[in-house]
């Protein structure tokens, strides 16, 4: 959530700012209108009841023929607060819908566009694999290799679902011990195993409510929501705290089933497993002071990378533009990988496999997360970022494509063989 009193005191530098993310300055008169209610209303209110309570003493004072006119009047007084509270409270009930809704300002080096297309190339690392054959899309090899059973995960529950059986249920539980011992040993973050339901202000405090509520699946009678990603539950592990200076940064890594509402056109990516409404990811997330929030942001990225490095995979770092980014935070670098037939008949595809933002004091905001800068001080926002390492079933795809054999078989890439018990290569079935 943006700080409203940037908004009041520099209008028209918030306005420009927003403008990029196509928010017209109509929308923050509005709400700078709504701000004047909510202040005047407050500030009559409060002189009606210094007046009331200067009033309440005179007429214990008052002789009986004053009493009357002095009740009534008081009376009056009453029922003006009672009007200027209400007026307030609509006002403000108003004002904080929108600035839940506002998005965050963008940072300068974010690139203006509207599309992939305007993205920018920053990095990228790994090697192109050519084949002296025609490669196969991931959804062929599943089904020969018999691992991946499209028909049972429609029939258990619908489109969108699929099962991993036998070695794709091993390769994918090896992803997963591989990339959070690589983050814990390697790059130092501590692992979280978190409640897969969050309440509704986990959801409000990192941004998905109230905006993309039509995303979530949502326990109506309990009121729990299933988490989309991981961030929502390892970030609010610190909602409504005051930390200290010296814990931070904190570095967080947590695997999490995850669940959304995929809404696509029709006969977009109807094949394989790219898109599902339930999907595994191993995410980073990290707190810190904002001083350090840049560097944060680049070592979290790299951490990222280094993971597409280690499987062999072909890699890419975009820094994605305006009209592509999160709405919440102010810069995102997109990690994608070549996957060779992902497109079937069209050939191949760069996969995003992990986003990585900087919210900066955006959703500390929203969720209460501070940080006391020194002993006695006073307490301030802390920046919050996250980050993919990396994102299933994606990489899943990237595998089976670019480590496929002539044969149909697939290589296992040598850093998750000891997590398939020495396995070396997945064999078709007979």
């Amino acid at each position: 959530m943006l700080d409203l009193r940037i908004l009041r005191e520099h209008p028209d530098e918030a306005k420009q700012k927003l403008a990029r993310m196509k928010v017209t300055p109509g929308e923050i008169d509005h709400l700078l209108e709504l701000d004047v209610q909510v202040r005047r209303c407050k500030t009559e209110a409060e002189t009606l009841r210094a007046q009331m309570n200067a009033a309440s003493k005179e007429l214990a004072k008052a002789q009986p023929e004053e009493r009357d006119a002095k009740r009534l009047a008081l009376r009056s007084m009453g029922d003006s607060i009672k009007k200027l509270d209400d007026e307030r409270q609509d006002s403000e009930e108003s004002l904080n819908q929108i600035l839940l809704t506002l998005p965050n300002f963008p940072d300068d080096r974010v690139p203006e566009g509207s599309s992939d297309a305007d993205n920018q190339q920053i990095r990228a690392g790994g090697v192109l694999r050519e084949f002296s054959f025609t490669c196969r899309p991931h959804w062929e090899l599943g089904k020969s290799l018999g691992i991946i059973d499209f028909d049972r995960g429609i029939k258990i529950s619908g489109s969108r679902f699929y099962v991993l059986q036998g070695a794709g249920a091993a390769l994918q539980r090896a992803l997963i011990a591989f990339m959070l011992d690589m983050h814990t040993v390697q790059h130092g973050y501590t692992e979280i195993y978190p409640p897969f339901m969050v309440k509704q202000e986990c959801l409000t405090g990192t941004g998905q409510l109230p905006k993309f509520a039509d995303n979530l699946y949502h326990d109506a009678e309990e009121d729990y929501w299933l988490v989309p990603t991981a961030e929502v539950p390892v970030t609010n592990l610190h909602r409504d705290e005051i930390l200290e200076k010296a814990m931070l940064p904190l570095h967080y890594v947590a695997y999490t089933p995850c669940f959304r509402r995929e809404r696509m056109s029709a006969g977009k990516d109807v094949r394989g497993i790219k898109r599902g409404h339930q999907f595994d990811k191993v995410e980073m997330v990290r707190i810190c002071s904002p001083e350090t929030s840049d560097a944060e942001l680049e070592s979290l990225t790299a951490n990222a990378e280094s993971v597409c490095t280690a499987l062999g995979l072909a890699w890419r770092t975009m820094l994605v533009c305006t009209g592509e980014k999160g709405d919440f935070n102010a810069i995102q670098y997109d990690i994608e990988v070549f996957a060779p037939a992902a497109k079937g008949d069209e050939g191949g595809e760069w996969l995003e496999v992990s986003s990585c933002s900087n919210f900066r004091d955006f959703q500390a905001r929203r969720a209460g997360i501070r940080y006391r800068p020194a002993a006695g001080a006073k307490p301030e926002l802390v920046h919050t970022l996250n980050g993919s390492g990396l994102a299933l079933p994606r990489v899943m795809i990237a595998i089976l494509e670019n480590y496929q054999n002539e044969d149909g078989s697939v290589t296992i890439p040598e850093p998750l063989r000891p997590y398939m018990h020495g396995k070396t290569r997945l064999e078709p079935q007979k």
